[in-house]
């Protein structure tokens, strides 16, 4: 069972001030001409909704992992490095979520998002300490994605200063929309009777959702906040010996995860399987969720009408 153990890392601008004092010295981004777009790589999809947002047509935007992927389990192309090695700004999520850009982009253009969030930590009720890993997927809290989202708009700001104002009104603009959207969220879970509130997973990938909207989490089928992880005959069988104990009504799969295990426990304990929630990656372009809210109201639907 998982137990969720909140951690503050430093402060909320924890992320910018590090960014600022890592370009204090050496050569590792291109320079800046004031006048020009700023290059921007974002790690995977949610950084690059949060780019998108605050940047707009100010940036010239790159996503790594788009919609789809699994992050877990991606690599750069060369055509990726080049990406990187042309950008003012790489930024990513960081907790061990997307390693990959950190060899290839410099200090001096890498800007970690999760510094100063308070994060949750995998652990185990057994030992009653928070032993496990930090849970990387902290977009799915939308308090989080306004601080991600304000440290952007700052670190943009002090680069392509012509913009700062610019920059800053938008993720101003950003903020306003994820609390008409977390406001949406809970009076939609508000539907979902308490003893119907227990949820089952592909991973573990939803917690920052199910902690902040009353949810309980059961346990997912692959048990592990990476989907690099495999489960074992015995983990199958103890979590659907949980799903029939607890009367759980649907396993939930993601959109970038294979689902063919979880819909073979779903068939086995007799509950519903509700594919194509967005916990990696958010949707594709014109999916409804190929933004921060978007995709947020997107899963919340989802998880309603399943167990409502």
């Amino acid at each position: 069972m998982r137990t969720a153990w909140l951690l503050l890392i430093g402060t909320v601008a924890t992320a910018g001030a590090l960014w600022l004092a890592a370009c204090g010295g050496g050569g590792g981004a291109p320079e800046f001409q004031q006048g020009d777009r700023l290059r921007v790589v974002a790690s995977v999809s949610a950084v690059g909704a949060l780019a998108d947002a605050v940047g707009g047509d100010l940036i010239e935007l790159e996503v790594l992992a788009g919609p789809g992927v699994d992050v877990h389990a991606f690599e750069l192309s060369p055509a990726d490095r080049r990406k990187i090695d042309r950008a003012h700004v790489v930024a990513q999520i960081g907790l061990g979520l997307d390693r990959f850009v950190e060899k290839s982009a410099s200090k001096e253009q890498l800007l970690v998002l999760s510094d100063g969030l308070p994060v949750l930590r995998e652990g185990h009720e057994a030992d009653g300490a928070g032993s496990g890993e930090y849970d990387p997927h902290v977009w799915h809290d939308v308090d989080n994605d306004k601080r991600m989202a304000m440290t952007l708009a700052g670190v943009f700001g002090r680069i392509d200063e012509t913009n700062a104002a610019a920059y800053m009104q938008n993720a101003t603009e950003l903020a306003g929309r994820l609390d008409a959207a977390d406001a949406e969220i809970r009076a939609l879970i508000s539907e979902i009777p308490d003893k119907n509130r227990k949820v089952v997973t592909n991973h573990d990938a939803l917690g920052y959702l199910l902690d902040r909207y009353g949810l309980v989490f059961v346990g997912a089928v692959i048990p592990a906040l990476t989907t690099s992880s495999e489960p074992s005959a015995k983990d199958l069988v103890e979590l659907a010996d949980v799903i029939k104990k607890e009367g759980v009504k649907a396993i939930f799969a993601e959109s970038s995860v294979d689902p063919k295990v979880a819909e073979q426990l779903a068939k086995d304990t007799g509950v519903k399987i509700v594919e194509g929630l967005y916990a990696d990656s958010l949707g594709p372009a014109g999916s409804g969720a190929d933004t921060i809210e978007g995709m947020l109201l997107a899963n919340a639907e989802k998880i309603v009408e399943a167990l409502r």
